[in-house]
């Protein structure tokens, strides 16, 4: 063994939406020794099953379990190869995972997809994050609370996502009843790759708490601290006995959740009885590899989406949240988390629809990508002279509005507007979406007090600088290009007992760059005016002054699955509502 190689080490597995990547880091200091990537075989499956025959409606998001176990087989062999370690001095595992992606199992762990006979039915497979064709049981799930006066609905800022757990179980019920009866258990893909590693169930605090509504200090722990029976059968009556299919003890964050099986360990090159933590968000974890524990510290991890988690020692109704959350990122504190729902996904579906041929073989001739040419040309221009605002709702609004049948919006197009303005409206949306998000926040009473970025999208340095100038504050930077999985790795730290808590090993093993962008006065007034058309937008689309976004995703869905217009699309949207 090198004396180079620092002993001992963790491995820290990050499965994201379309790849999962492993990394090996020093237990001492966070040192990335190697880090591996697996491309998922079938990645976002959203217009055809696996079988290649099944067709899938519209908002429609699976997976497939496999392309997880494959990261498991070949992700972490390769880090530890680069890594130069062996599995003697690996003292610990951890995971995290997109959030909510759930899926149906039985009492074993097996996905429903998996046994035979059921690879053509869609409901069996697991729903991704951004799965939204559960919105009108999400609807239905909000007016319901909001009729009855459910206590826990103020703790997600009024509205139930159609991602998380109860929306997407009550579409499975509805749509497919025999598949619904034979889910023994409902569970996030961050509990069910952990079942994976250890075989025994397990299920984390954060989930639930931010995707399946467990609420302990305002529900009956007869109901398992979640929504009562009577609330469920009202919704429907099959529904009822829900919170069985989710009802497991569960486990804190950086505790251990068990150790590799014989069989985990011949899959991942690791030793048997190594311990693996327990399962978490990839947002969440983040929080520890980025050091940004403390109270009022936001944190985005910008990526396909961006998710904002924000740690304080005050609880307050924020209107929109996804969650806040008792211990939800770190103990002693409320956790809150928002959301963009979009992103990094609107900056490439610009380079593919906006960027022509013309653009790309300039790219080519220069060595750059198209994102980076856009962004060239974008970052010339002075603030505001594209005469263009933007609505960053091409994947629904999560926070504050959460309602994915909400869609985007360009605004002031005329014939001279160029690519590059198009693509840096779409930027400025983004973080236009953002200080809506932190000014919900302060507005309801709990402060912001600082801000740092991860994931991938941080290294557009005139991205970032959008965000500073928009927000009006220093933009921090992870020191991390891979936050999630160096977050999973501090938690195994902690699983493995070589740091007392959470905060003692982000302290030691997190990355943080302070104020690595900072704001211009100037570009920042110029932003206060572009914003307030951005707001006027966003309420008057998002807050009923028009419908039009409704009606034209209705009509687009009824195009789709009939082939023809609905005479009467006002019908159609109440249905699809």
């Amino acid at each position: 063994m090198s004396v180079n190689i620092p002993t001992p080490v963790t491995v820290g597995i990050d499965f994201g939406t379309l790849s999962g990547r492993a990394v090996v880091v020093s237990v001492a200091d966070g040192t990335q020794l190697a880090d591996a990537v697996h491309e998922y075989r079938y990645g976002v499956i959203d217009t055809v099953l696996p079988d290649g025959t099944t067709t899938l409606p519209p908002d429609w998001a699976l997976q497939l379990p496999q392309d997880w176990r494959d990261v498991l087989s070949n992700a972490v062999p390769r880090a530890l190869e680069l890594a130069g370690v062996t599995a003697d001095q690996v003292v610990g595992i951890g995971t995290d995972f997109t959030a909510c992606t759930v899926l149906p199992t039985t009492t074993d762990g097996t996905p429903l997809c998996e046994l035979p006979g059921l690879a053509g039915r869609p409901h069996a497979y697991p729903k991704l994050w951004r799965h939204h064709a559960a919105q009108p049981q999400a609807d239905r799930i909000n007016a319901l609370a909001a009729e009855l006066g459910e206590p826990w609905l103020a703790r997600y800022g009024g509205k139930i996502s159609s991602e998380w757990e109860y929306a997407k179980a009550l579409q499975l019920l509805e749509e497919d009843p025999e598949l619904y009866a034979a889910a023994d258990r409902w569970i996030e893909a961050a509990d069910w790759i952990v079942w994976e590693l250890t075989g025994a169930e397990n299920r984390n605090l954060c989930t639930a708490g931010y995707k399946g509504i467990h609420q302990p200090d305002l529900l009956p722990a007869a109901d398992g601290a979640r929504p009562g029976a009577d609330y469920l059968g009202r919704l429907n009556p099959g529904f009822t006995g829900f919170t069985a299919k989710l009802d497991h003890p569960l486990a804190a964050l950086g505790d251990a959740a068990g150790t590799l099986t014989a069989r985990a360990a011949a899959l991942t090159g690791l030793n048997e009885g190594t311990p693996v933590s327990v399962g978490n968000v990839d947002a969440h974890v983040t929080n520890a590899a980025a050091r940004a524990l403390d109270p009022g510290h936001m944190l985005a991890i910008m990526g396909t989406s961006t998710c904002h988690i924000l740690n304080s020692d005050v609880l307050a109704e924020v209107p929109g949240m996804c969650g806040v959350v008792r211990d939800g990122v770190v103990p002693g504190l409320w956790g809150y988390e928002a959301g963009q729902s979009g992103v990094g996904d609107i900056f490439a579906w610009a380079v593919r629809t906006a960027a022509p041929e013309s653009y790309a073989v300039e790219a080519r001739e220069r060595g750059l990508s198209l994102h980076e040419l856009l962004t060239e040309k974008a970052a010339a221009q002075p603030v505001g002279a594209h005469g263009l605002v933007a609505l960053d709702w091409h994947s629904g609004n999560r926070s504050v509005l959460v309602d994915h049948h909400l869609s985007g919006l360009v605004l002031g197009l005329t014939l001279d507007t160029r690519p590059e303005e198009i693509y840096r409206a779409l930027l400025e949306a983004t973080a236009f979406g953002t200080r809506v998000i932190v000014e919900a926040f302060e507005e309801a009473g709990v402060p912001v007090t600082e801000f740092t970025v991860a994931g991938g999208l941080p290294k557009n340095h005139f991205l970032m600088q959008i965000y500073s100038d928009v927000l009006r504050r220093p933009v921090n930077v992870i020191g991390s290009e891979q936050g999630g999985a160096l977050g999973s790795a501090i938690h195994a730290a902690v699983a493995a007992g070589a740091y007392p808590d959470i905060r003692t090993a982000s302290a030691a093993m997190g990355r943080i760059n302070l104020a690595v962008h900072t704001p211009d006065e100037a570009r920042a007034d110029a932003y206060d005016l572009l914003f307030a058309e951005y707001r006027e937008l966003h309420d008057h689309f998002g807050r009923g002054g028009s419908d039009a976004l409704h009606r034209l995703r209705a009509l687009r869905d009824a195009a789709r699955t009939a082939g023809t217009v609905p005479a009467d699309p006002t019908l159609e949207l109440e249905e699809a509502r």
